[in-house]
């Protein structure tokens, strides 16, 4: 059987990265799901992977280890690259839901990833307004 593809927010990514609370749902979900993801996602998972060793959440070491394996991930990960059309799908995103414009321009690329028809289509995330918005856009959403 060969494995499907879904989009993957930061916020579902970094457990992969790091032991945390949604890392065994995380993980199950990679064993079924590659990862499509935004071209900024890489900078997303560095900045709560940051944040969280700042705060002093995680030793530096695990921090490392984070890195290592988010650099795996984006290597592997499909990529959704800048188009014309995602800043203003996310412009109109955030006039419909009360997202932030980081998860208005997920959303956005999420859609520019499944050609504008996200019915079936995999949205795995473990921000809650994210998740509600992208079921409401029509996305099968898996909540860490």
């Amino acid at each position: 059987m060969s494995r499907r593809f879904a989009f993957w927010d930061a916020s579902a990514l970094i457990p992969l990265c790091i032991t945390q609370p949604q890392s065994p749902r995380a993980k199950m979900l990679y064993s079924q799901c590659g990862i499509v993801a935004w071209w900024a996602t890489e900078v997303e998972i560095r900045s709560g992977l940051t944040r969280l060793r700042r705060m002093g959440s995680i030793p530096p070491r695990q921090f490392l280890d984070g890195k290592r394996l988010a650099e795996k991930l984006i290597r592997d990960w499909l990529s959704i690259h800048e188009s014309a059309i995602i800043a203003p799908n996310a412009c109109r995103l955030l006039e419909l839901h009360p997202l932030r414009a980081a998860d208005a321009l997920q959303l956005a690329a999420a859609l520019e990833a499944c050609e504008h028809s996200p019915l079936g289509f995999a949205f795995i995330t473990a921000d809650q307004r994210l998740a509600d918005a992208a079921r409401q856009t029509g996305f099968l959403v898996e909540f860490l």
